[in-house]
């Protein structure tokens, strides 16, 4: 799979963008590969590959426009109930791609992170999870965090769990739990929340993704299909979340 930008990509920040208004942390849930292979009369593994080019180019404009991070929901912990073989190629699509673009990734000042229940993965996913994140732990340009068998539920039971663990064992008294404790044991503990979620494809919904994280994230949903979200799609959604007036509440 090689990576084609499309002719009117945008590679410097368009001049109707504030660099100083733009989100730190992006979040995108990146719906429609499988009808846009559909409308296109191909497999839906067609669909997932050129997803993945869409991700790569989505990465490298956050680093080039200057947003800090990217979290890509990859692969849910409700996943598991597609058609088997679709879900042994996503498995195999994940290695593949990860190996072959680790030395970009390096060169690139890539920093990437991967959430979720990572143990039911297969072994030589993990093991390439591993190799990735040791391989860019170092790395500063932009933060890349795949969200893979992950559900936002339980996510939240997790954390749970290994609080009360802490609280049984005598290590931490109840009254000191708050929401910044709580946040460090999310999987994604240290990052800060999403200014901007983004869902292609036009369904109306979060599906299992950030459920704590998004609280008060701006949600832009486009009908566009996810491996024609390009950085023009890109572009409008910032400029939309520019737009708004972000109050957390207050008035």
């Amino acid at each position: 799979m090689s990576m084609t930008l499309q002719p009117h990509s945008l590679i410097e920040l368009p001049e109707d963008l504030d660099r100083d208004r733009l989100p730190r942390h992006v979040a995108v849930i990146m719906d429609g590969n499988g009808r846009w292979a559909k409308q296109r009369n191909l497999p839906r593994i067609m669909g997932h590959q050129r997803g993945v080019d869409t991700l790569k180019d989505l990465l490298r404009c956050c680093k080039d426009w200057g947003i800090e991070a990217l979290t890509a929901y990859a692969f849910s912990t409700e996943n598991w109930g597609r058609p088997l073989p679709e879900v042994d190629f996503l498995m195999t699509l994940f290695e593949r791609v990860l190996r072959r673009e680790l030395a970009e990734m390096v060169a690139e000042g890539v920093q990437i992170h991967f959430v979720g229940d990572l143990a039911c993965l297969p072994n030589s996913l993990q093991a390439e999870i591993e190799r990735a994140m040791t391989a860019t732990a170092n790395n500063q340009k932009i933060k890349f965090v795949v969200a893979t068998n992950y559900g936002g539920r339980r996510e939240i039971i997790h954390a749970c769990r290994s609080i009360a663990a802490q609280v049984k064992a005598g290590r931490l008294d109840p009254a000191d739990i708050d929401e910044v404790l709580f946040e460090r044991h999310l999987y994604t503990g240290g990052l800060p929340d999403p200014d901007l979620l983004i869902r292609t494809s036009g369904e109306m919904r979060v599906s299992n993704f950030l459920l704590w994280q998004v609280a008060y994230s701006e949600i832009y949903v486009t009908k566009t299909l996810w491996p024609d979200f390009d950085r023009a799609a890109f572009h409008e959604a910032l400029r939309d979340y520019q737009q708004r007036q972000r109050r957390f509440g207050r008035v």
